[in-house]
């Protein structure tokens, strides 16, 4: 399956790559320049008026400061109505950049972790992954937000702004990338001791790549073929990893931690910690309290030979 490999250099808010993205780009760029333009006459006329205090000129008298504060007020006003009329307009735009959606999805942040599940009315056609979004570019999604434990913020600078995740409601964001890439995301609330690890990726794909990735991840976990990936499995199935991960296909079908169906695809693991290579998978199976401390998965103890086999299995899961 073809990837989408064109990333944007700076993940900033100032950086839009989306319909909702653009329109608060136009905002921001509005505010800024009529607070400039304050800010820069503020400064103009207190040098003027330090220059005239220096050279002992006197006043235009109270008829003088009368206009001049007139002057101001009026001024003032105009820039305060200008950019009320544009964040309501900003707003409206906002609304109606969320017609009917093409893809839904439903994220549920844990500590510290994002589950995500690709919603449809057939169950057959439901996708369950984790920190890893795909979409197809310049499609409508609608992504309905909740929270599994505390407050977390859903933020991808470069397509949206912010949507606090509130436990017990759901709140929701629309996107619509327009560009294919792969933008990062964030946890913008600080929710504990690893809120700074726990991020996300929108993969912007074409439509055909996103197609081709939807039907892989439908299909059931491959079977290893060599004896240390099928012995990795047989570790996967009888230790604490089947307790808490899903892999389709197979007697694994907890919901506690993220599922590893196809967690070998992934770009990265960890919540966007780590890139996902052997060496990076072994290390957050043998101690993942190293990487990131407090987090909710448990140390397994296993043998070196164990833990090559174990991560054998999981590296097939493609």
């Amino acid at each position: 399956m073809a990837e989408s490999v064109i990333t944007p250099a700076l993940h900033s808010a100032l950086a839009p790559a989306g319909a909702h993205a653009q329109h608060i780009d136009s905002m921001w760029q509005l505010m800024l320049w009529v607070c400039s333009a304050m800010y820069l006459l503020v400064i103009l006329f207190l040098i003027a008026a330090l220059i005239r205090r220096r050279r002992g000129e006197g006043s235009d008298g109270t008829r003088g400061l009368s206009r001049t504060l007139a002057a101001w007020t009026a001024l003032i006003a105009i820039g305060l109505f200008t950019l009320t009329v544009a964040s309501y307009l900003t707003d409206r735009a906002l609304v109606h950049a969320a017609p009917e959606p093409q893809v839904s999805v439903l994220v549920t942040a844990h500590q510290w972790w994002w589950n995500i599940e690709y919603v449809s009315g057939d169950p057959s056609e439901r996708i369950r992954t984790a920190n890893e979004l795909h979409v197809p570019v310049n499609a409508q999604v609608h992504i309905e937000l909740a929270s599994h434990d505390v407050i977390h913020s859903f933020w991808l600078p470069n397509l949206n702004g912010k949507r606090d995740l509130i436990p017990g409601r759901t709140s929701e964001i629309s996107l619509q990338p327009q560009a294919t890439g792969v933008y990062r995301g964030f946890c913008a609330e600080f929710c504990g001791a690893q809120h700074a690890k726990m991020n996300f990726e929108l993969i912007v794909d074409s439509p055909q790549d996103f197609e081709s990735w939807r039907e892989h991840q439908l299909s059931m976990g491959v079977a290893p073929a060599d004896e240390l990936a099928r012995q990795g499995q047989r570790l996967f199935m009888s230790t604490a990893c089947s307790l808490c991960h899903a892999i389709a296909g197979t007697d694994a079908a907890a919901t506690t931690g993220p599922d590893l169906t196809h967690v070998g695809s992934r770009r990265m693991i960890a919540s966007g910690t780590l890139p996902n290579t052997d060496a990076n998978m072994r290390a957050w199976i043998e101690n993942p309290q190293r990487i990131k401390p407090g987090s909710q998965m448990p140390v397994v103890s296993l043998s070196p030979e164990n833990l090559d086999a174990l991560v054998a299995y999981l590296r097939v899961l493609q």
